[in-house]
């Protein structure tokens, strides 16, 4: 009964690839959620970036480019709570640091506070942003979002949500039909 488990398990994993390698997360938790940032968030919003990080549910990471990060300027110490996802968008060197919400909070002012400590060697800026499944899993932890994030919602993959004060007003043009 356990084998067959651990077979059904391994099988429902859910692959992801990274440097043209297929790696698996464990099935299941923020995984999904995860898969989703690497694939859709990834290629829409910081095209050609570097995956440098990602966080496994059963383990502490699937992948870890130490070395990247290093040559950025960062060494993090093993006491260090890593974000869920960390890509280098090499086009405009930025440090993305992705927190995938479904049952940990979201980059809340003390979070951030922490990220920014855990990545103050970091030569380049950060980017921090806040990923949910749904518009529905974002209500709920709304209130407790960070000033100077963005936020990204699966389920309206191509849009984000900037909370910050850099521009008082945006105007969008109107599709004629």
């Amino acid at each position: 009964m356990k084998k067959q488990y651990a077979q059904e398990r391994e099988m429902s994993r859910i692959p992801i690839v990274i440097d043209g390698e297929i790696k698996t997360l464990s099935p299941g938790g923020q995984n999904i959620l995860i898969e989703k940032i690497i694939n859709d968030f990834g290629s829409r919003f910081t095209p050609n970036g570097k995956l440098i990080y990602v966080g496994d549910t059963d383990e502490k990471f699937a992948h870890f480019d130490a070395a990247a990060l290093t040559d950025l300027g960062v060494n993090i110490d093993s006491h260090g709570k890593m974000p869920d996802v960390i890509i280098h968008f090499t086009t405009n060197n930025w440090l993305v640091l992705i927190e995938a919400v479904t049952s940990h909070g979201p980059i809340n002012p003390k979070r951030k506070k922490e990220l920014e400590v855990l990545f103050r060697n970091a030569e380049i800026p950060l980017v921090m942003v806040t990923a949910f499944l749904s518009r529905k899993a974002m209500v709920a932890y709304l209130a407790e979002i960070a000033w100077e994030t963005d936020v990204w919602v699966a389920e309206d993959s191509t849009h984000l949500i900037h909370f910050n004060g850099e521009y008082l007003l945006q105007a969008y043009q109107i599709e004629k039909k």
